[in-house]
């Protein structure tokens, strides 16, 4: 299918909607299904499209040639996409939320349902074997999760596994039914080498952190019992951690540099009998 009739195929057929009961907002803005296709271009393995839909990004991906896995719920579509795609696409009708990912590297792709957003990121981040993820996403959401303005607890609960970049903010007039707030185009990559080894225990640690009581990281460390009192301060500093910081304010590699410091035995946490810290 030439690049011309993928684009007509993408203006109407988007331009349908879908059932509003499925949160389904369907894109329909070709500035940003190119943005799409060309950052799922830079990737090597085949694709996992999530949520679909009439497939306005379905159609030019699918003209690489690369095996495409695309997952739609409503039957409505999915016989849509069977019909209008080539043998390269596969579609599987298939919830979200409990589909299987492969079991090999794969790169993902989705206009996230807005309702469904927090627990189909939870879902992906929690999988292993793909190796980038191109969304779309609400527009808080899409900013939280690249640490604009303050990361959220659960992109600094995953930070050490995974780099969260913001390409582009996308109208809501993008989108067929309108929504009620913007979008966000993010890519999430897969780190070669974690920041962090311990991650059930680095994950509780970010939760009581972000959690607890006091203002600024010093205070919070403390009253949280995650560091002793004493030196603590000296303790920070020496690890280049800013000790009025509040938590969302940290970077990716000051986490795991906090987790190595409060994670140490805790004698080191203790001030030696008859000595100063």
């Amino acid at each position: 299918m030439s690049k011309r009739r993928s684009r007509s195929y993408a203006a109407v057929t988007a331009h349908q909607g879908g059932p509003h009961e499925l949160g389904q907002n369907f894109l329909v803005d070709e500035t940003t299904i190119d943005t799409i296709t060309r950052l799922t271009e830079s990737t090597p393995d085949p694709i996992v499209e999530l949520c679909p839909g009439s497939g306005a990004v379905t159609v030019p991906l699918s003209e690489s040639g690369r095996p495409i896995t695309a997952v739609e719920l409503d039957p409505r579509h999915a016989d849509g996409l069977e019909q209008r795609t080539p043998d390269n696409v596969r579609v599987v009708r298939e919830d979200v939320l409990r589909f299987r990912f492969p079991r090999r590297p794969h790169t993902l792709v989705g206009n996230l349902p807005f309702h469904l957003t927090t627990p189909v990121l939870r879902r992906i981040l929690a999988a292993e074997h793909w190796r980038t993820a191109v969304l779309l996403v609400q527009w808080e959401v899409a900013r939280r999760r690249a640490g604009v303005g303050g990361a959220s607890m659960l992109t600094a609960s995953w930070w050490p596994w995974y780099e969260f970049e913001l390409h582009a903010r996308v109208p809501a007039r993008s989108f067929r039914p309108v929504p009620s707030v913007d979008a966000g185009l993010i890519t999430i990559r897969r780190r070669p080498r974690p920041l962090v080894t311990e991650r059930e225990a680095y994950q509780r640690f970010v939760k009581r952190v972000f959690t607890g009581p006091g203002r600024g990281l010093l205070r919070i460390l403390v009253r949280t019992g995650q560091l002793n009192g004493s030196g603590a301060a000296h303790r920070l500093r020496a690890r280049e951690l800013p000790t009025e910081a509040l938590p969302k304010e940290l970077t990716a590699e000051q986490w795991a540099r906090l987790w190595r410091l409060c994670s140490e035995p805790a004698r080191k946490n203790r001030r030696p009998r008859g000595g100063t810290s």
